[in-house]
């Protein structure tokens, strides 16, 4: 009878998920899956509503990462209404996007995994979490939570809050940044980049005692996918759409909005995630990989000398393409570092004062696609309005759900690697989540249907005994 162990739920990650591990009957691990168990269903009650809300609407798809979907939505109004954004608009959008980036990764290393790198694998589960890093390392957690809140207070001063701002809009941008709020932002650079290398010079020292993590935490070969400048650089906001492969061969890069040619859409019976696929592959042979390893991956260079230094140091480590999810992490720090580099380039520009914020027009495209780089990863909104710019269909491919076919690789290679026989051990558990926290999931925003959602209805009486039931499958 086969046997399975379930890890439910996954801690220290945003959302709702579980992990099956099975075995056969020599105790030995099989297959080990991912399951997200929550659903919310953005793109179906989305419709019917006028694609001018949309970007404030779609904000509250997570108190993570709303400015990733108010850009990416907003992005998509732009083309329905057939304009080109002013210029200020632009470098204010790209803005909000940096210190979104560098918000979420601050928690993501700081306070979701650190806890695992800093005070162990093996520490008491009671003791291994950020009140515990607080404890041990007060001086690094700190940092950590003071350069989350450089990128909050950024999207706030843009956007009049820290969570789901409602700045962005079709055709450009609410308002513009304070001339005070800019100087506040620029004194507080020094610190952030005092703390970010801090953190890298942790993590390179972790990598050289670590040797076993990369190689087991999600080692293998896949494709890379995101967005580089027309000449190939690190790009969160804009540009072309790139696919490589695990031995840095280009396999395709052309316009994002034509995503749907090379991105194809599938849904596992065991999850209601989404999990798209590289189409000229196949599915699930077309697996690929996004977010910060993806775009340390696939970019020619950084673009900023910093973070460019540190991207040559990456790459000489791995030895070219960084095929081990395990360099998450790592990739995660560089970005922070580019981020805060691309700041202190961004924020004097006299620009980011204009009041020539918003291009005004109406409905002039049925179907408008916004890409943008989320902190997980490249963002899709797909729109198709009629006459009036009213949604008729939305579609989101979310990063997260893009990462799917790769976590389940991931948590399948861990537990074949490090559990043997039937006694478990607890930290042995911890390193299976922990391959998963290291792609990051944000699954309240991934949670979307593809097709018709199973269904179960039982009608009772007050009793408990059963009337009728239907079932949809």
């Amino acid at each position: 009878m086969a046997k399975r162990i379930i890890i439910d739920p996954v801690t220290r990650i945003e959302g709702h998920a579980k992990i099956t591990i099975y075995f056969d009957d020599q105790d030995l691990v099989t297959d080990a899956r991912f399951h997200v168990t929550e659903f919310r269903g953005f793109e179906r009650f989305c419709e019917g509503r006028p694609f001018f809300e949309m970007a404030g609407l779609s904000a509250r798809i997570c108190g993570i990462c709303p400015v990733s979907h108010l850009l990416a939505s907003a992005k998509a109004g732009d083309r329905i209404l057939a304009v080109a954004i002013p210029p200020a608009a632009v470098k204010l959008r790209r803005l909000m996007n940096l210190a979104q980036i560098i918000q979420s990764h601050a928690l993501s290393f700081f306070h979701l995994s650190a806890p695992d790198l800093l005070l162990g694998w093996d520490a008491d589960p009671a003791r291994r979490n950020v009140f515990g890093l607080i404890e041990a390392h007060p001086e690094l957690a700190r940092g950590g939570i003071r350069l989350r809140q450089l990128g909050q207070e950024i999207i706030e001063a843009l956007g009049g809050r820290k969570i789901h701002p409602a700045w962005a809009v079709p055709g450009g941008v609410r308002a513009s940044l304070p001339v005070e709020a800019r100087d506040r932002f620029l004194a507080r650079l020094p610190e952030a980049h005092r703390v970010t290398r801090q953190a890298i010079d942790f993590f390179k020292g972790f990598l050289d005692a670590h040797a076993e993590e990369t190689q087991v935490f999600g080692n293998f070969p896949s494709l890379f996918m995101g967005l580089v400048t027309k000449e190939g650089d690190w790009e969160n906001y804009d540009g072309r759409l790139r696919f490589m492969d695990s031995a840095g061969q280009i396999v395709h890069e052309g316009d994002p909005t034509k995503f749907e040619k090379w991105i194809g859409e599938t849904v596992e019976k065991d999850s209601y995630l989404k999990s798209p696929y590289y189409r000229p592959l196949g599915y699930p042979d077309g697996v690929y990989r996004v977010g910060p390893l993806a775009r340390v991956n696939i970019c020619r260079r950084m673009g900023v000398p910093q973070a460019d230094q540190e991207l040559a140091e990456f790459r000489q480590r791995v030895g070219g393409v960084a095929n081990a999810s395990f360099h998450f992490h790592h990739a995660r720090l560089i970005e922070i570092l580019a981020c805060l580099e691309f700041l202190e380039r961004l924020l004097p520009d006299p620009e980011l004062q204009s009041d020539m914020l918003r291009a005004d027009a109406g409905v002039n495209c049925l179907e408008g696609v916004g890409v943008s780089e989320a902190p997980r990863g490249t963002l899709f909104h797909h729109y198709h309005v009629d006459k009036h710019g009213l949604l008729q269909k939305v579609n989101l491919v979310i990063a997260t759900g893009q990462n799917a076919l790769a976590m389940n690789r991931t948590v399948a290679q861990i537990a074949k690697h490090y559990i043997k026989g039937p006694k478990i051990e607890e930290p042995i558990l911890n390193r299976v989540e922990a391959g998963i926290r290291a792609f990051d999931p944000c699954l309240s925003c991934s949670t979307h249907a593809a097709g018709q959602m199973p269904l179960h209805i039982e009608l009772r009486r007050v009793d408990g005994t059963l009337i009728d039931e239907v079932r949809r499958n």
